[in-house]
């Protein structure tokens, strides 16, 4: 059996609302472009205008089974969904927006403290000339351990050494790193 083909849009409505992809591709061929046109006007961007009249005719498609057409056309319905679609898509971009910035803001700081960039350049300035004092063994060992991260067997076997000879020359760099750093803090 053939499916009858109407014209008009109460006929369409009951057919596609029976489940007729084809009385709906009718509805939609007869009204995607007004439809998108009304969306471009509310949402001012021609990817978010497409996405809305999907948006409109998936709703629609969905809501055709309770609609009672009270008029000739169907248009008045589909622009009433557009601009819900149009209202949420332009909610959704300005949350997308303010939760945007407020990542940029909680990413740079309010202000830049020059007074601790000082001392941290002077205290990472203490730290390297201890290092460089440092015999090759314990440059590579705090390397390594403090720089790179290594465990002290990780360390040990990576140096061809001993776990104790790692450990006890960390502890002794570290003294020796701290100490400098206490010195350049208490410098004026």
């Amino acid at each position: 059996m053939t499916e009858q083909h109407p014209r008009d849009d109460a006929a369409l409505v009951a057919l596609a609302a029976g489940g007729s992809e084809r009385a709906f591709r009718s509805l939609y061929r007869a009204y995607v472009r007004p439809v998108y046109w009304t969306a471009h006007a509310l949402v001012g961007d021609p990817a978010d205008a497409e996405d809305v009249t999907q948006e409109t005719f998936l709703v629609a498609w969905r809501k055709l089974g309770g609609l009672e057409l009270a008029g000739d056309s169907l248009l008045p319905w589909l622009a009433t969904i557009c601009r819900f679609q149009a209202a949420n898509r332009v909610r959704r971009r300005r949350r997308d927006r303010a939760h945007t910035t407020a990542l940029v803001e909680d990413a740079l700081p309010a202000t830049v403290d020059v007074a601790q960039q000082v001392v941290d350049a002077e205290t990472t300035a203490a730290i390297l000339r201890e290092v460089d004092g440092l015999g090759d063994l314990d440059r590579e060992i705090f390397r390594l351990c403090a720089a790179e991260g290594y465990a002290y067997q990780a360390a040990a076997d990576e140096l061809g050494v001993g776990h104790g000879v790692v450990r006890n020359r960390l502890s002794r760099i570290r003294t020796r790193v701290r100490t400098a750093m206490t010195e350049t803090e208490s410098t004026p």
